[in-house]
Order: C-alpha cells, then structure tokens, then sequence
C-alpha cells in the first residue's frame, strides 16, 4: 500500500526525560526511522569522587525520584562488596521488602498513569478519572501501600534514610509490619481487577528478535546481586559488568548505549521474565499465560485461571501443576509485552512481600548493623530497578573515600534497542498499512513500554 507520512515528535510525553521520534515515510518506503536523545547530561558519576562511603547511598538515592530506593541499595552493596561485608539474612530480607515496593510503586505508576491512557483511548490519566474511576482508585491504593511500606522500612517515601552501609540505623516497627502484611493480602484484590482490565488491552503484534540482559536466578526470580545471564547463553559475573554493557557513544544520544551478542540488548521486566520465567511464583506464571506473555502449557484449562486473591495465608492458587524448568517460558520478543511483564512482576512481588514479612516477625530483631571495617578496595553491584538491571561501581581508597565512580544505567542500555525497533515498526506500519495517526501512536506506545527514565541514562 503506498503510503507517506511525516512524523516529528519533540517531546515524547508521558516518559521521564526527553526524547524525540522522528519518521519520514515516502512512497510505502521507509527514508528515516530514529530514536533521539536529546536530555542534557548530569555528570553525577563525577560527583560522587572524593565522597565518604557513608554518602554514597545518600547521593545515588537522589539520582532518580522513582528508582531511588535501587540507587541507593546498589552503592551499598558496591561498598559492601569493595569492603568485603556480607548483610545478615535479616538486612537482606528487609533490603529485598524495600525493593519489592519500590518495584511495586514504580510498575503501577507506569501500567496505570502513562501506558494505560493509550489503550483506553484517552491523552493522559486525568480523563480516567470521570470514565474509569474505580480503575484510577484501584491503583492509587496500589501505589499508596507501596509508598507507606517504603515508609516504614526506609524511613521515607523516596531517597530512604535508614538504609546504610552494614544494615539499617533504624528498624520497622513489628506490629505495623503486621498491619502492612493484611494490606498487601487485601491488595492481592486490587491486582486481581489489574489482570482483568489488561485482558481487555489489545497489545500490537510486533515483534523483534533481540538480546535481553537480566540478573541469573538460582531457582528464584532475582532483584538483588549476582550472576549475569542474557537470553543468548551469555553468562558473567556480577563484577564483569563492564563486558556486559559494552557502553559507547552514538551521535544521537546524549546517553551511553549499550550491546553484547546483537546490535542491541534490552533489560527491564520483559527481560527478566524471559531469563527468569521459572522462578516466577506459580500464581505469576498463570498471569503470564493468561496475558499472552508466555506460550500456555499443560496446565489443566478446565479449572480456569485461579484468582490471585486465593493466594492467601499459606494457600497457593488451586488447579496448577508444579512448574520445571522448560515448561514453559519461551522467550517473547514483543516490546509491547513490557507492561504486561510489570504487571506479573506485581504479583510477584506482593507475593513474595507477604511471605518476606512472615520470615521477618517469625523471629526476634537482631542487631541494626555491622561493624564496617574500612578498605583500599573494588565494589560493583548489579540491583535489578523497575527499568532494569542497575550497574554501580564504586573504586574506594583506603581512608573509604570514592576515587571513582561507574554508574551504568538500565535507560541507558535500552536506547539503542528502542532505536532499532523503532526502525522495525516503521516498516511494520507500511506492511500493515497503517495511517500517519496509527504510525505515530504505535510509535509513542512503543517507547512508553520501555518505562524509560532518561532524565537517570544520561551521565
């Protein structure tokens, strides 16, 4: 079909940051396809040289407003590994409850105020107010719980305070940790209508084959530290970050890019899930079946799908087989599919979040910190945020001052993937005869799938 179109959007909406589409199609052909980022940088890896340890988080903390909870735990982590420390199981269990809500917050921001106004029809959140009250309700109680938990944990909402280098200088209340358990139990209602509503999305059918990058579970879905895996069979360790980024320069972006096996790799939730389907809980995986993120397998069909309401006080979702690896899990090359993916990484982490409460009131506090022994020494972490696996690594001396800073951002190793399948879906748009409107919504949704925080890649 022949087909011409202009299309110039400067800048994208409803993302973090700046960024401009440009496609120009002319006669059904493709002459320009590009994705640009034009966000001015920050510099903030120069800021942290000559800084204590001990400042460390309290700075990474602030250079995101929504994944500063990521930030923050992984300069600790790169400290505590450059000084050799190893958190006590209940610092991991609390670190790891911090870092589900902040995963839990982040994805309801994205699937309900930036990627859901495109599949209702609707500009922005605000109409769904008026149209779809109870949907905007539903999520505000999502976001708020996720919020007052981080609270208590970390001491605030956003750049936590109680989180530092050997453990915590404050434990969370345990009576209120009770009350939050009951929350995130009710809560499991509130996903219930997610997975409802998402049912009635139609996700484009696009598709381009490429690499995602994710941290390597161990039976489990990982979020904090080690092995690095990619969906090509490339595996490093947490610490050979660097031959895993392979960051360079591009004239378009005013952020590093990314690439490993492929032109281009992505990371994020659709990553993770492909690298990590098997440890997903079982009530996740039915979610992923359900919502097309993952081929269906043998599960009995006539039990239907069990709510994940079911899934409470020790009872797990009736009518499933026990999942092995292999079962199912097929990698999904859609980009689109990223919000679905944030939204099976919500029950997940509630889920799990239930479970990390339980382990943390089955036993007594036991001591706030460490003692940190301070070292001439190397600390990387790699922290999976909302947007992805977050590389920090922190060069210390032997006063415990930072002498150099490396901070690889999941933004930052999307861009070049967002680029090229930008450059795909153009030509999807004229095979499938797409008008200029549909071409420049596809467009705009694409990137918004992304969950991109550009305003974080630019360094």
């Amino acid at each position: 079909m022949k087909i011409s179109c202009d299309i110039d959007i400067k800048h994208l909406t409803r993302v973090e940051g700046h960024g401009n589409i440009r496609i120009v199609i002319e006669d059904g052909q493709v002459r320009e396809a590009r994705w640009e980022v034009v966000e001015t940088p920050r510099f903030f890896e120069a800021i942290l040289v000559g800084k204590h340890f001990e400042n460390a988080p309290y700075l990474c903390g602030r250079i995101c407003g929504i994944c500063s909870i990521g930030h923050t735990l992984a300069s600790i982590r790169a400290v505590e590994n450059g000084f050799g420390i190893t958190p006590t199981v209940q610092t991991g269990r609390l670190r790891l409850l911090l870092k589900h809500m902040e995963t839990l917050q982040s994805h309801i921001l994205h699937i309900y105020f930036l990627a859901a106004p495109d599949y209702l029809g609707v500009g922005s959140v605000l109409p769904l107010t008026q149209s779809h009250p109870a949907v905007v309700q539903q999520a505000l109680r999502l976001k708020l719980l996720a919020n007052d938990i981080c609270d208590e944990v970390g001491g605030r909402r956003l750049h936590p305070t109680r989180t530092v280098v050997g453990g915590f200088t404050m434990l969370p209340d345990r009576y209120r940790l009770g009350q939050f358990r009951q929350r995130l139990q009710a809560s499991l209602a509130d996903l219930d209508a997610s997975v409802e509503l998402f049912r009635t999305f139609s996700i484009p059918d696009f598709q381009r084959e490429t690499e995602f990058v994710s941290l390597k579970g161990n039976g489990d879905y990982p979020f904090i530290g080690g092995d690095l895996i990619s969906t090509d069979g490339v595996v490093k360790k947490e610490q050979e970050y660097a031959a895993m980024t392979n960051e360079y320069m591009a004239e378009w972006s005013t952020s590093k890019l990314s690439r490993l096996s492929r032109k281009s790799l992505a990371v994020g939730a659709l990553a993770r899930i492909n690298n990590n389907f098997a440890g997903l809980l079982p009530e996740a995986k039915v979610i992923a079946e359900e919502l097309g993120l993952v081929p269906v397998t043998a599960r009995d069909a006539g039990h239907g799908r069990p709510s994940v309401v079911r899934a409470r006080d020790g009872e797990r979702a009736t009518g499933l087989i026990p999942w092995e690896p292999g079962m199912a899990g097929a990698v999904n090359h859609n980009p689109f599919m990223n919000v679905v993916a944030q939204l099976v990484e919500c029950v997940q982490v509630v889920l799990e979040s239930i479970q990390l409460i339980d382990d943390l009131l089955a036993v007594p506090w036991q001591e706030l910190r460490q003692t940190v022994a301070v070292r001439e020494g190397i600390g990387v972490a790699a922290v999976e945020v909302p947007r992805g696996i977050l590389y920090h690594c922190l060069h210390l001396d032997a006063a415990g001052r930072i002498v150099k800073a490396d901070c690889v951002i999941p933004t930052s190793q999307n861009h070049a993937n967002i680029r090229h399948d930008i450059e795909d879906l153009a030509v999807f748009c004229v095979n499938q005869g797409k008008t200029d409107k549909e071409i420049e919504l596809l467009a705009e949704m694409l990137v918004r799938a992304y969950d991109p925080c550009i305003s974080c890649s630019v360094h």
